[in-house]
């Protein structure tokens, strides 16, 4: 049984690009187009249908045998069998049985008396000669209702052709006999109407065999007369006697070929015609249709092997049984370690700069100098508990003595406690560091989340060093503040001495502010709390601190100011979170009381995270705003006491005073060193000893603490995931490949351009013939002006006629007047 070659050489491609997008689990979408059969009834549809599939399967005789749609879908499939969607499940392997079922089935929904229905037949045809195609096979068009056919036979058939042929992907072969008028080719004028530039329409002519004698369609095949973009097919189907007499498709495309060639008329054009030549067009209409999805295509699978590429160079050559790999790849895995540690800490700049947050170096730099100067700030200004401190020590040195001098073992005794407090903010300091230490550690450990093992490992012996380096550091540091504690230095170049101890402490901070001049210290978006609408409401505002001034605008553009605060006097102090609420407060206020901002005490500001409130804190620490102390909210007794007293006591009071400026000297100079010596000595003792670490001694501890082997194996998931990515890699390349090998082996022919309608022009028939099913046609050209012409809507042309939407409806419409055509009438007559 002859098949459809074309076909089956497409199919092995569009196999191949199934196979290779289901590998990549990517739905390929081939929407292959369908292929509708659009004529008169008996005009042949259904043996052209079957023979562009090459297989007997359709009901065929005379009269109306299609009365319903058949929606035959073609499935590649290794096996060949049909299936009936009424019949889910039954398969038919004997293409007899399943013409029988169409004609059951049609009688079944429509009576065996010429009724007709919409309701389609769903027939799937599995083989392996075939390509995933739909071709439907409708009911002809008829004008007189017979038997049980409705009244308006005519109207539901179009209506029902038009359901399928409007579809933008559906191919419409507009098939008419040979042996009668095509100027009345209701295929054509259905095929016109929803595809106005004829890209999508195939004229068929059928029975070229039954024509007069004398007469041929020779005019109609070379597209001369009612030329169509893509012109005529001519084909000799089966009769119903070579149907009844078995004649199989094999024989009839022979008995079909001689025909073409021993005819005088098509000898010439034997090669475009004949069914192996329709299916040709199709095919390469298919053919076609593949290639232009194909770029759409490419660019899917590029973007993706591209996404792939960086991800599957380290698996490239990946054996994981082969020990020397596994060697290779944790020498490598550690140097990648080394350097990545390095880049985090030293900031040389990776690959994978944080851009969310500070991280490594930059965050280690900014605890040694935002958070630990703030630290020590907090700590250090405590003036009242000082003030009173400074006094019991003096009495107490006085003993029962009235003291006429300033005792220096006061001095040395406030600020040996002053100094010891330094320990608290440095010790803190470490631990800060550290923390974020073994958070690069485990951010730079991350690339060996392949081996679980190897990395476990690598974090505890690291962890393990640093934190020996942190015991060791935390003593140096105090160790540190004990030299400090063990002599104090009062011929120290900065340290005022008792002559110029009497300058108030309170005029230097006020000049140490001014010194800045006023400059922007930081700028930032807060939010304030209670200046909303109602107390309670808040908004962001972008805020501009400087050394003499808080001012906050609506936005950072900084156009619209809202008010400028001067920060004389203020001070700092903390708040309760509120209930349910995020977001971290502090409060600017004036110790005095006064009201800092219009009848407000206090400015309440908050920031979303803790580490931006420290950072503002430490801003503001250099604009000269402390935070408060809790002893300046207590008013002991002791204090009061002692306030009486050293009010009844002016010597004392000034005795306080000198002290409290030489220990504000003397602190200032430690602070200082202190300030400088902590990030040095955590640097030196933790950060480049660790760094130091890692390049050097890191391998060796890891060789030292077990079998290679074992530690190098793989986490399972990360075997799948390496096995998924390289199985995508390939098949990726493989559809790419593919795609390639479809390019190369297959040819996309250009849509023919729009037909000439020259002869549209001219007002009368050049030529009439006899009127034969070959000759009136000339002499009707003028009258099909719509379905040839290929632009829609048709202009009008010269000559006084109306537009030419008229002569294409058969019917009372007629030609125009103007025109008295003597070949007309014969058309309108259905023969």
């Amino acid at each position: 049984m002859a098949g459809n070659t074309g076909m089956e050489q497409l199919i092995p491609i569009v196999n191949k690009l199934q196979d290779a997008f289901t590998q990549l689990g990517v739905h390929m979408q081939l929407d292959l187009p369908q292929i509708a059969v659009v004529g008169g009834q008996s005009a042949g549809k259904s043996s052209v249908l079957e023979n562009f599939v090459g297989r007997d399967f359709l009901p065929r005789g005379s009269g109306i045998v299609t009365r319903r749609p058949l929606i035959l879908q073609l499935i590649n499939s290794s096996t060949e069998h049909a299936e009936f969607l009424h019949q889910k499940g039954k398969k038919f392997v004997d293409f007899d049985e399943v013409r029988k079922e169409i004609e059951a089935e049609t009688d079944r929904v429509t009576g065996s008396n010429k009724g007709i229905s919409n309701i389609p037949i769903n027939l799937r045809v599995y083989s392996p000669n075939v390509l995933n195609l739909t071709l439907i096979d409708l009911p002809g068009l008829t004008k007189v209702p017979i038997g049980d056919q409705p009244v308006d036979i005519e109207a539901q058939i179009k209506g029902m052709i038009f359901q399928f042929i409007k579809r933008d992907n559906c191919l419409i072969l507009a098939v008419t006999p040979a042996n009668t008028d095509l100027a009345n080719s209701d295929a054509l004028k259905l095929a016109k109407e929803v595809d106005p530039q004829g890209v999508r329409t195939i004229g068929v002519i059928t029975k070229l065999d039954l024509m007069d004698e004398g007469t041929d369609a020779r005019d109609i095949l070379e597209n001369k007369l009612l030329p169509l973009r893509r012109g005529y097919i001519g084909v000799v189907n089966r009769s119903q006697k070579d149907i009844e007499g078995r004649k199989d498709i094999k024989n009839a495309l022979a008995a079909e070929r001689k025909f073409f060639l021993s005819h005088p008329s098509y000898r010439h054009l034997a090669d475009r015609l004949g069914t192996p030549y329709l299916q040709r067009v199709l095919n390469q209409q298919l053919t076609n249709h593949i290639r232009d999805t194909l770029p759409a295509l490419r660019d899917r699978l590029q973007k993706q092997l591209l996404t792939l590429e960086k991800d599957v160079e380290q698996y490239k050559h990946f054996r994981p049984d082969d020990p020397a790999i596994k060697t290779k790849a944790m020498l490598q895995m550690i140097q990648q370690l080394q350097s990545d540690f390095e880049r985090t800490i030293e900031g040389s700049g990776s690959a994978q700069i944080n851009t969310n947050e500070l991280s490594g170096g930059a965050k280690i730099n900014r605890l040694f100098h935002e958070r630990f100067p703030f630290e020590i700030v907090k700590m250090e200004f405590d003036e009242k508990e000082l003030r009173r401190e400074i006094a019991f020590a003096i009495r107490n040195i006085h003993g029962i003595r009235v003291g006429l001098f300033t005792p220096d073992m006061a001095f040395e005794a406030i600020v040996k406690k002053q100094i010891n407090r330094l320990k608290e903010p440095s010790l803190k300091c470490v631990d800060l560091v550290v923390q974020e230490l073994s958070n690069v550690v485990r951010i730079c450990t991350d690339r060996m989340a392949r081996y679980p093992r190897l990395r476990e490992e690598t974090e505890r012996i690291i962890t393990t060093h640093v934190r020996q380096r942190e015991q060791l550091c935390k003593e140096q540091l105090v160790l540190l503040v004990d030299c400090e504690l063990a002599y104090m230095n009062t011929n120290h170049e900065d340290f005022i001495g008792f002559a110029n101890a009497q300058q108030s402490s309170e005029n230097a901070v006020k000049a140490g502010r001014h010194t800045l001049g006023n400059q922007v210290i930081r700028k930032g978006y807060m939010c304030i709390h209670n200046l909303g609408i109602m107390k309670g409401g808040s908004r962001d505002y972008w805020f501009v601190l400087t050394s003499e001034s808080i001012s906050w605008f609506k936005d950072e553009e900084e156009r619209e100011k809202k008010y400028m605060l001067p920060l004389d006097g203020l001070k700092l102090r903390d708040l309760e979170q509120g209930f349910m609420s995020r977001r971290h407060l502090f409060a600017l206020f004036n110790p005095e009381g006064r009201n800092v901002y219009k009848d407000y005490k206090q400015l309440e500001l908050s920031c979303e995270t803790q580490d931006d409130v420290d950072s503002w804190k430490a801003s503001f620490l250099r604009a000269g705003v402390y935070p408060e102390k809790a002893t300046e909210q207590t008013n002991g007794d002791g204090e009061g006491g002692s306030e009486g007293q050293s009010s009844m006591d002016p010597q004392l009071e000034r005795q306080v005073e000198t002290i409290r400026n030489l220990v504000d000297s003397y602190m200032k100079i430690v602070t200082k060193t202190t300030r400088d010596l902590v990030p040095k000595a955590i640097m030196m003792l933790i950060i480049n000893n660790a760094k130091d670490f890692i390049n050097g001694e890191l391998l060796a501890h890891l060789y030292a603490s077990g079998d290679q082997s074992s530690m190098m194996e793989e986490s399972p998931e990360e075997a799948q995931k390496r096995e998924e990515m390289l199985r995508m890699y390939h098949a990726c390349r493989e559809a790419l490949r593919i795609i390639g090998d479809v390019s190369m082996a297959t040819v996309s022919t250009p849509v023919p351009p729009p037909v000439k309608n020259d002869w549209l022009a001219s007002g009368e028939n050049p030529r009439l013939s006899p009127p034969s099913p070959g000759g009136p046609r000339r002499g009707v050209t003028q009258s099909m002006a719509p379905p040839a012409s290929s632009r829609a809507p048709p202009p009008v042309p010269a000559g006084g006629r109306p537009a030419p939407a008229i002569p294409n409806r058969p019917g009372p419409g007629g030609p125009p007047p103007s025109r008295a055509t003597p070949g007309l009438p014969p058309p309108l007559i259905p023969s």
